[in-house]
């Protein structure tokens, strides 16, 4: 056996030291995994993407890297959005599930107790990748530490034909509220109504409710973050024009419709407009023969994406929110941190990023200089506007009460009761009260 000399002995024992305790940056040097990794595996439980090339690069590229980086199994598995919720709360009482999973907006507030602090890991990606937006930075941090680590803007514009648009004279996409109704309504009378979601549903429905009473100037609490307001003028008027909105210019439908029903009726041909993010568009690019307009010509070429009109507090935008929360009954937090780290570096986080288009913006502003805004034109409104997003619990910030208010879907519902029948000040009266049992008022 050859002898190994002392200056060999503190190479190799340096470089076992390095894979050993050096964390993520000791694996990706020595290309080994840690001792305590092998056999290791994880569960990652997030929803079925809207983009499916998304969930396709995860499989088939982002995963194997990863696990040949950290020398981990990782399982990922993949349920609908709506879901995520109930899984998340059952693994919670249960204390067993899922090591990491997925969440929307504000709901890491709702489990703050059973997360993993995660504010090492969220903290440097912060600093080395110019900082977190506002909002995503608000629904994923109680302010002294990370309670899950931000994955991504979901941003939600409108999404329109805009030949149809054209057809009624309206050749720039309406500024305002009073506009759209009435390029609605005129839209509607010709068979193409604005498609628009008030279902229990967890992205297009609160996306779409809660932008517009803050753009009339309503909101639930005070900056307090428990004194309830809803019950305002400015909410009261802004119920009272959804209820003639809706019959003007919205299809019926949409009370019933979940976060896929309007990407089926915009590209069915059913619906002018939708608020929504990039999938439908990123649809119609994947299947120009499948999705075609009257004439027969690629949807694709008529679609374009527009920000929220203004109400009489300006324009406001709510733009869902993801990120993954690594669970406190996890066994396996040390590989499931070095697992979110891996994700967080640029150049694993640009494949994912890239093959989604645009659909996801990055949590970081770092992501507004990537290349695939230069891609396609009518992607470009997307770039930058996680910067318009308002957090749930305006004019409070994200707390465990607001993301209940959230899940209980009480703005959307307060706007679906008086689209039914239910007057405006009986509806905003209900909200009120749903309300005040959740901030214990």
């Amino acid at each position: 056996m050859a002898r190994v000399s002392r200056r060999n002995l503190l190479k190799l024992t340096g470089t076992a030291a390095a894979a050993t305790t050096g964390g993520l940056a000791g694996i990706l040097a020595t290309g080994r995994a840690p001792a305590f990794a092998q056999g290791t595996s994880i569960h990652w439980l997030r929803w079925n993407d809207f983009v499916p090339a998304g969930d396709e690069h995860l499989r088939k590229v982002a995963l194997p890297a990863a696990e040949k980086a950290l020398g981990i199994k990782i399982t990922l598995e993949s349920i609908g959005g709506n879901d995520l919720a109930p899984r998340t709360t059952a693994a919670i009482q249960s204390k067993s599930g899922a090591d990491i999973i997925m969440a929307f907006n504000s709901t890491p507030q709702l489990y703050a107790e059973s997360l993993v602090d995660v504010s090492d890991i969220a903290e440097s990606v912060g600093t080395s990748q110019g900082g977190f937006y506002d909002a995503i930075k608000a629904n994923n941090s109680d302010g002294s530490k990370w309670l899950a680590m931000p994955h991504m803007f979901g941003p939600g514009l409108i999404v329109y034909r805009k030949s149809w648009f054209d057809e009624v004279g309206v050749t720039s996409f309406p500024d305002t509220w009073d506009e759209y109704r009435a390029a609605g309504k005129k839209l509607k009378a010709k068979g193409h109504p604005i498609g628009q979601t008030l279902g229990h549903t967890f992205g297009d429905a609160p996306g779409f409710a809660y932008a517009y009473m803050w753009s009339w100037g309503g909101k639930e609490v005070e900056a307090d973050g428990k004194t309830v307001v809803i019950n305002s003028k400015e909410t009261i008027e802004s119920v009272k024009f959804m209820t003639a909105f809706w019959k003007d210019a919205m299809d019926d439908g949409g009370l019933a419709w979940d976060d896929s029903s309007n990407n089926r009726a915009f590209l069915s041909g059913t619906i002018c407009s939708t608020l929504n993010g990039a999938s439908i568009y990123i649809e119609g690019l994947r299947k120009p023969a499948q999705y075609q307009t009257e004439d027969g010509k690629p949807m694709k070429d008529d679609m374009r994406h527009a920000n929220n009109p203004k109400g009489p507090a300006g324009r406001v935008h709510f733009h869902g929110t993801q990120s993954n929360m690594l669970m406190g009954y996890s066994k396996n937090q040390k590989a499931a941190k070095d697992f979110l780290r891996w994700v967080h570096m640029p150049d694993n986080y640009a494949g994912w990023f890239r093959v989604e288009k645009g659909f996801a913006a990055g949590p970081t502003t770092m992501w507004e200089n990537d290349p695939v805004w230069k891609e396609d034109p009518i992607m470009l409104p997307f770039r930058d506007t996680a910067r318009t997003a308002r957090p749930t619990g305006y004019a409070g910030r994200p707390s465990q009460k607001a993301a209940e208010a959230l899940n209980k879907y009480i703005i959307v519902d307060m706007y679906a009761k008086a689209v039914q029948g239910m007057p405006a000040e009986d509806a905003v009266k209900w909200a009120e009260g749903e309300l005040k049992k959740v901030y214990s008022v």
